[in-house]
């Protein structure tokens, strides 16, 4: 995962958090987040690189709307992301 942009690593986040979401969704939730436009030129090429480096697979559901989901690299790489932040990052949950 060290080799993914910002960008590329929240939404590699964002298709973890969704059942199997399509192109707009994950657009949707980035939108959200940033709270500004996410554009079609920005997401499905950085989406076509997370499938490319096997972390997504894209399936569809018709001939129109693709929908993403997590490989099991997908999962290890996030999995090992928050080890390693959890190293430098500790939240103190308990204090509230």
């Amino acid at each position: 995962m060290y080799d993914l942009t910002a960008f590329q690593r929240d939404c590699l986040y964002v298709i973890a958090g969704l059942e199997e979401p399509p192109g707009v969704a994950i657009q949707d939730e980035l939108e959200e987040y940033y709270e500004k436009d996410v554009y079609f030129g920005q997401l499905y090429p950085n989406l076509d690189t997370l499938v490319e480096k096997g972390l997504v697979e894209k399936g569809s559901y018709d001939n129109r709307t693709n929908r993403y989901s997590l490989t099991r690299r997908g999962q290890r790489e996030i999995a090992a992301r928050f080890d390693w932040e959890d190293q430098y990052v500790q939240l103190d949950t308990e204090s509230g």
